[in-house]
């Protein structure tokens, strides 16, 4: 039965600060990094292990995967990297505090954005200080001016068709380490929720989610390892 495990980053200097995030690189805090730290050692002690990870080009997920994987003595494990893990790009709402942005727009119109399923945020204007269209990371790739769910979706599900779940039908154990909606993005799929639903899922820092799935990787279960 093939075994996936999904994490979200550890928290980040931004989920701190309650600022949007998006696609800027922001590191781990502290507690994201004992976060990290704390879901390798939930997972060796569970038994748990893998062939192959993936994770997104953002340091706050890396450091995670490779914090979760030293505290399981497998840094030697194979890992790709890849833009389409990223989390969604909040456009112009990049960095902007999330309360003063309430208080600025309503807080309907931020719930909008930050929660439908197919509404993205207001574009990133050109010459933003966020802007990362000539980071050389994206070099080759369109970097979106701003992102809804949906459209995070349909950048994720291709790089699952291609990439992971092939290693999961040929049998290898896989770990994802990414964001909250590139990771509701697969939840989405995998648990077949419904546009409406999915936008309601919260996914906590630092906590492995497990997958059992069947051979057409349709799920059997779903759990936090720490509820078991």
């Amino acid at each position: 039965m093939p075994q996936l495990v999904l994490i979200r980053h550890g928290q980040s200097a931004w989920n701190l600060e309650n600022r949007f995030t998006g696609w800027w690189d922001v590191d781990v805090t502290a507690l994201g990094a004992d976060e990290a730290r704390a879901a390798g050692r939930l997972m060796a002690d569970k038994g748990l292990d893998f062939d192959r990870c993936f994770t997104s080009l953002q340091t706050r997920a890396i450091k995670t995967l490779n914090l979760a994987l030293e505290e399981m003595g497998r840094l030697w494990l194979p890992v790709e990297k890849d833009w389409r893990l990223n989390e969604r790009h909040y456009g112009g709402l990049t960095g902007l505090d999330k309360a003063e942005t309430a208080a600025r727009h309503g807080d309907d119109q931020v719930k909008i954005w930050r929660r439908s399923f197919d509404v993205p945020p207001p574009p990133m204007e050109a010459g933003s200080p966020f802007d990362l269209s000539q980071d050389r990371r994206y070099a080759g790739i369109t970097v979106p001016a701003t992102e809804s769910l949906k459209d995070t979706i349909a950048r994720v599900l291709p790089y699952w068709d291609a990439k992971i779940a092939p290693a999961l039908k040929s049998g290898q154990r896989v770990l994802i380490s990414a964001h909250g909606n590139s990771l509701r993005a697969l939840v989405k799929h995998l648990s077949g929720i419904s546009d409406d639903e999915i936008t309601g899922l919260e996914i906590p820092t630092g906590q492995p989610i497990v997958y059992q799935l069947d051979d057409d990787l349709r799920e059997v279960e779903r759990y936090y390892l720490s509820e078991r």
